[in-house]
């Protein structure tokens, strides 16, 4: 996947300006793609130029004018042809998990400490992904939105976000407590 389906896939929601998107991305699709701002806007003036979205400028008084992009029917079009593709399997790449890999031979203060602030920022990420799937369906029951929402793509990705978060979350929870008995096991002989 290139960074320009991701952002095509944003742009179904709406008109965005870069900064919105920067912000949307933030938010719901942060949870499977990574982009810098900086990112965004280079990949979007590449877009513009390559007929996959479009951009309109928006005057505004006493700041810069500001650009909002939508995408094309050409943009549609690429986005149907990556969705036709087959998906190449996921996998993980983390340097933690190499860290906690020589676990047996290295101090894991340090460790832990890095263990709790992943489980941390998992469990704050839990929460946002939360608060945006309760705005995403309203005052509907999940299963009502799922069965007649409008778009429940950024539904259904923002659950695949929860449920890998909790699993980051509940990964680091029983490391920690593994390294933490062994390291009280080990104080005793």
């Amino acid at each position: 996947m290139a960074l320009r389906h991701a952002v095509l896939a944003a742009l179904l929601d709406g008109e965005f300006s870069g900064y919105q998107l920067a912000k949307a991305f933030d938010v719901g699709v942060a949870n499977f793609w990574y982009a810098r701002p900086q990112q965004l806007y280079a990949e979007l003036t590449r877009l513009e130029r390559d007929g996959l979205v479009a951009g309109r400028e928006v005057p505004q008084d006493g700041r810069p004018n500001k650009r909002l992009f939508h995408v094309t029917e050409a943009g549609l079009a690429e986005l149907e042809a990556f969705t036709a593709a087959s998906a190449k399997p996921a996998f993980v790449r983390d340097d933690l998990l190499v860290k906690v890999q020589a676990a047996d031979r290295v101090d894991v203060d340090d460790l832990v400490a890095q263990l709790s602030e992943r489980a941390r920022i998992a469990q704050a990420k839990i929460d946002l992904f939360e608060n945006l799937l309760h705005r995403l369906r309203g005052e509907r029951t999940e299963t009502e939105f799922l069965r007649h929402g409008d778009r429940v793509g950024p539904y259904l990705t923002c659950l695949r976000g929860v449920a890998f978060e909790r699993e980051n979350r509940d990964w680091c929870t029983r490391t920690i407590a593994v390294l933490e008995e062994r390291r009280q096991v080990h104080a005793r002989h």
